[in-house]
């Protein structure tokens, strides 16, 4: 069934200090999160919803994500949604609403919920109740059962058409508290689909903290590995790892040849899962022809920080007799820093021969291998 997202950011932060969907987690605004996974769940249309005075915020946030809108909300949570509705296009059978402050929401989520509608009108992640329920203000008054009792999440997953019949014949006056109120009172049926405690809603402070802790053990590691080869011609220099060595020879190739920069490249898509080098740059294409390599490591980089990834290592060795590799390490690693957009610490350079064996030993080329480790969502 095709879906259109809808995430809604237009809280002020009044009771987290601060508008909560706009502070950073793992180097991205909280609000951003949420519509990356819808994307990345194949929603056909995300629409964030900001507060008309941060339209230009949102809008910065979400740049370069594509099947995105922003639209200002309401004056409260149900008109939000109401903007958000209306900002849609035609076509999809069914729309999922989230709220922005519940930043760790996974494709698996938005899968579960849309699930529950094959049997029903809407469907909400919930978690059961399991403390115990005491009512009162100052003092117990009564022990309330348990049993039965839900703790509403979003997703919350909805064919459109039940969900325009709801809104238009609500009663009102007040507004209801979440979308599912809308098809209850209209007499419509809503599933209930186990939640996560990892869809933990930021409402004041100290969620945040919880947020991060839970974020740090939702993420998982991709090593990705790449290998390349170039042959030695006549020239008066290599490039290698982004750095230009005067020599006597020159390596061949349709680019400039940088087979640190190539190899590194595959490792990074590889831990992606985004195909080698030349499904993103086929050499057959000549607008790539003497291109500098360091524009494919750049898109491979692009990719990695669309996914919300986060370098953690990356780690290359040179195998090659000539050039001497090791006056100019220092000077790659400093180079490979600023193209992975990472500290030093992060990079390693190293060189090997293979003892006169090879290709590489009777210095008929440079060969490069490349591992990376890379810190993904969920």
């Amino acid at each position: 069934m095709t879906f259109d997202a809808i995430i809604v950011a237009g809280g002020g932060g009044s009771r987290a200090g601060e508008p909560k969907q706009w502070r950073l987690l793992n180097g991205r605004p909280v609000a951003w999160w949420s519509v990356r996974a819808c994307l990345d769940a194949d929603a056909r249309t995300a629409v964030l919803v900001a507060p008309e005075p941060e339209i230009e915020r949102a809008e910065a946030i979400v740049a370069g994500l594509t099947h995105v809108r922003v639209v200002a909300g309401g004056a409260t949570r149900a008109a939000s949604v109401r903007n958000g509705l209306a900002a849609l296009p035609p076509g999809a059978g069914a729309v999922v609403i989230h709220d922005a402050a519940r930043p760790l929401l996974q494709p698996r989520h938005l899968r579960a919920a849309l699930d529950g509608l094959d049997e029903a009108d809407g469907a909400i992640l919930a978690l059961p109740v399991t403390d115990t329920l005491k009512r009162g203000e100052r003092h117990i008054e009564a022990t309330a059962p348990r049993d039965g009792l839900w703790r509403a999440q979003t997703p919350q997953a909805f064919r459109r058409e039940a969900l325009e019949r709801a809104e238009a014949a609500w009663p009102g006056p007040d507004a209801p508290t979440d979308e599912a109120a809308l098809l209850e009172t209209a007499g419509m049926k809503v599933a209930l689909v186990p939640g996560d405690p990892r869809l933990h809603k930021i409402t004041y402070p100290e969620d945040f903290a919880m947020i991060e802790a839970l974020a740090s053990v939702s993420r998982r590691t991709a090593v990705g590995q790449g290998y390349d080869v170039h042959r030695l011609v006549e020239g008066d220099g290599v490039w290698l790892c982004g750095v230009r060595i005067a020599h006597n020879r020159a390596l061949l190739g349709h680019s400039d040849a940088d087979a640190g920069l190539h190899a590194l490249t595959d490792a990074l898509l590889g831990a992606l899962g985004e195909g080698d080098i030349g499904d993103h740059f086929p050499p057959s294409d000549p607008q790539w022809k003497g291109a500098a390599s360091d524009i494919f490591l750049h898109h491979a980089v692009g990719l990695m920080k669309a996914r919300g990834g986060r370098l953690d290592s990356a780690d290359v060795t040179l195998i090659c007799e000539q050039p001497k590799i090791k006056p100019h390490r220092q000077a790659m690693r400093e180079r490979l820093a600023q193209l992975l957009e990472t500290d030093l610490a992060h990079v390693s350079v190293k060189a090997t021969t293979t003892e006169g064996l090879g290709f590489t030993g009777r210095e008929e080329g440079v060969a490069a291998q490349a591992v990376v480790s890379v810190s993904l969502p969920g």
